[in-house]
């Protein structure tokens, strides 16, 4: 390796406890916390199993993008897997969306944020709150990446315990068979009033909301070239994905319609704060609060995150020097500032939205954002095969040290259902549009490359 390149390698300052939580807190997120009150009402306790059924497809992506990270841990993301067997068209395409798909969740998140801190200082302007946390986030970010790793561990375990506190709260409650208001605490609650809300279609409606519970998982793809021993690392996070399924979404949810009739959960506000309201805790609505406040703030720190790399990765790969530059010429403090600069300023545009656009927008742009996943997902599927078959013309399929369970029918089954999923978003009018806005941003995003690529040639 030369030296110039060995000088532009990031930082391996992420310790296992920081890849572990990583990997956990990317799956609780404002889905989850927000987002369930939607699902239930739409699939009733059916809901397990949509959410069953998405986290076995997550798995078999995680396990696919593990492959790829195994193969080889010095890419700096799985984007240069893509731009390795796809091309640097689809690399191109596909690194730019996953930036702005970041960039916009954590504007949503950033004016969430500001929506939250208002329950506690009614006039506290939105976009002070805002800025503040940019500027906070930005700081944590620039030193170095165990900073990062170290923050998101303890907003991880705060999403975590609160998690646990409820799943316990509700084995309590239905052994003691707790009355609320409402009623008997049982597991009864579940079947009561039927399993399905809306029959078939609600169930299959829900899967939207289900899906989008999941996006960040994909989070530790970018964490690999700043990882100790990721070969190690990573299966075991990746591993460990069934049983946080089982645990933070199937316990979860079991335990708030056992606590809660799913009949009177509001499709317009968070479940928990419901469930926590009408158990007569004190406090429930401040301590939901602070939670779903620490699920944005982390969704925003990774979003910072991401968002840096991505721009680090691309640069890299386009041979453009700004997004290159790291912070210090110490290898153990090697993060690309100059990136993560570049997507903080670009988040900040929503501190001065704030002052002038309805809040409706953003909830327009995160579900661009987020349909745009699903491509990415399938994006990093069709990687994985594209990777298996030279693999395969090598004759070297025996060496591979972690490889994806029932390859290729596995891969087969997690694109059959990311295209089931876009088939369900034409079906409401709000996802629809979604979906429309995410084509036409892919489609410009092509364009843009035969652009860049002429003018580059030039």
């Amino acid at each position: 390796m030369k030296n110039g390149e060995h000088d532009n390698q990031l930082a391996h300052g992420l310790k296992p406890r920081h890849v572990q939580l990583i990997a956990l807190g990317g799956a609780i997120g404002t889905g989850l916390f927000l987002g369930a009150g939607q699902s239930i009402k739409l699939a009733g306790p059916a809901i397990i199993f949509a959410y069953l059924i998405a986290g076995l497809v997550c798995f078999l992506i995680m396990r696919a993008l593990g492959e790829l990270l195994i193969s080889n841990p010095n890419c700096r993301s799985y984007i240069d897997f893509i731009t390795k067997y796809l091309g640097r068209r689809n690399g191109f395409v596909v690194g730019w969306t996953y930036w702005i798909c970041w960039i916009t969740i954590a504007m949503a998140e950033i004016t969430a944020a500001g929506m939250y801190m208002k329950f506690w200082f009614p006039h506290l302007p939105q976009w002070v709150t805002g800025l503040i946390v940019l500027i906070i986030l930005f700081i944590l970010n620039s030193k170095n990446v165990s900073v990062f790793g170290e923050t998101e561990f303890w907003f991880a375990l705060i999403k975590i315990f609160a998690i646990i506190m409820l799943i316990l709260t509700g084995i309590i409650m239905v052994m003691v068979h707790y009355r609320t208001h409402v009623g008997f605490v049982s597991l009864s609650n579940l079947v009561n009033y039927g399993f399905f809300s809306h029959g078939l279609k609600g169930f299959l409606l829900s899967f939207q909301m289900v899906v989008f519970s999941f996006v960040g998982i994909e989070m530790i793809g970018m964490t690999a070239a700043e990882t100790k021993s990721p070969q190690r690392e990573i299966p075991k996070c990746i591993n460990s994905v069934p049983t946080r399924i089982l645990l933070f979404y199937v316990g979860s949810l079991l335990a708030l319609m056992c606590i809660y009739p799913w009949i009177d959960v509001s499709a317009s506000s968070s479940p928990f704060v419901q469930v926590f309201a009408n158990v007569g805790i004190k406090f429930a609505a401040s301590i939901i609060n602070f939670v779903v406040l620490t699920a944005a703030l982390s969704s925003c720190n990774s979003a910072i995150f991401t968002t840096g790399r991505m721009v680090f990765s691309l640069c890299y790969n386009h041979h453009s020097k700004f997004g290159r530059k790291l912070s210090s010429v110490s290898k153990k403090h090697h993060v690309p500032t100059y990136a993560i600069g570049f997507s903080t300023l670009i988040i900040a545009i929503s501190v001065l939205l704030n002052l002038m656009t309805p809040s409706g927008v953003f909830s327009f742009i995160s579900s661009v954002s987020t349909t745009c996943f699903l491509y990415i997902w399938g994006m990093i599927v069709l990687t994985h095969l594209q990777y298996r078959r030279k693999v395969a013309k090598k004759h070297l399929t025996s060496k591979l040290e972690f490889k994806m369970p029932g390859y290729p029918v596995s891969d087969y089954l997690a694109l059959a259902f990311l295209a089931f999923v876009m088939v369900i978003l034409m079906f409401k009018p709000e996802t629809f549009i979604a979906l429309v806005g995410s084509v036409i941003w892919l489609i410009l995003m092509y364009w843009g490359y035969s652009i860049y690529s002429r003018t580059d040639r030039d």
